[in-house]
């Protein structure tokens, strides 16, 4: 099975979010059917804040060293496409390509001193540009394009969301990912006002995997929460063998 038609089943593809070679083992292990970047983890482990900071030269490096060991199919997050241009975006698609790469995400927001939104029209276009030449290149990813009104805060997230579920849809887009939506109302909503298949991301109080998938949801990610959460189990480790002044707290269970 392709890793477009993962996102048809009757059950969400429930994707593992990696930053390098040993987290993806880890998830290959663990019986996951696919693997993505997380472009926030990956940032935070060569020190970078997300948000473009990091070139795309690292990233590909680090999708290089992953796609090597593993074989499960591999997204990758490519943050806002670390261009404006969507020819050069899709010339970094195209390196990706080549090695083996399945999907894309996308998102319609940049950094400038704070995280904005794109205009949906502006986004829509490029998109649209960037999908005429990936048709004509032959690439064939699955566009996973994130659009973030509940992400920022916006007045009206739900209907902001589905506008540009709309016009995303009609530019290309293959997949719609709406991070920090977790309300029942809210994902049902979206849900049923799109033909795209519906990728929500791990929040605090979002429901579980079997209530998702009655929902209607097609994907669910992890974004860059399991990484963090190793960072602070290490950081409480190597907090406790200081002050313990004992190796003891590595062997515990």
């Amino acid at each position: 099975m392709n890793f477009k038609e993962l996102h048809k089943n009757e059950a969400p593809l429930i994707i593992c979010n990696v930053w390098d070679v040993s987290s993806a083992k880890a998830a290959e292990v663990a019986g996951f059917q696919a693997i993505a970047t997380s472009s926030g983890a990956i940032a935070s482990m060569l020190g970078y804040r997300d948000g473009e900071e990091i070139s795309f030269e690292e990233v590909l490096y680090i999708v290089e060293r992953i796609i090597s060991h593993v074989k499960l199919p591999l997204s990758v997050d490519l943050e806002a496409g670390y261009s404006r241009d969507p020819l050069k975006i899709a010339e970094y698609i195209s390196s990706l390509d080549r090695l083996g790469v399945v999907g894309l995400n996308l998102e319609d927001s940049l950094w400038k001193e704070n995280r904005q939104l794109v205009k949906a029209e502006d986004f829509a276009a490029m998109l649209r540009a960037l999908s005429v030449v990936l048709e004509e290149n032959r690439i064939n990813t699955f566009l996973n394009i994130r659009t973030d009104p509940f992400l920022l805060g916006h007045p009206e997230p739900l209907e902001e969301s589905i506008h540009r579920a709309k016009i995303y849809a009609a530019a290309g887009a293959d997949g719609l990912f709406v991070p920090c939506i977790s309300k029942e109302e809210d994902i049902k909503s979206l849900i049923a006002a799109t033909s795209l298949p519906v990728n929500v991301m791990c929040m605090p109080e979002l429901a579980d995997f079997s209530e998702l998938k009655s929902w209607g949801v097609s994907r669910i990610s992890m974004g860059n929460f399991l990484f963090n959460r190793k960072a602070a189990y290490l950081q409480n480790l190597m907090a406790e063998i200081k002050t313990k002044s004992s190796f003891s707290p590595v062997f515990q269970d």
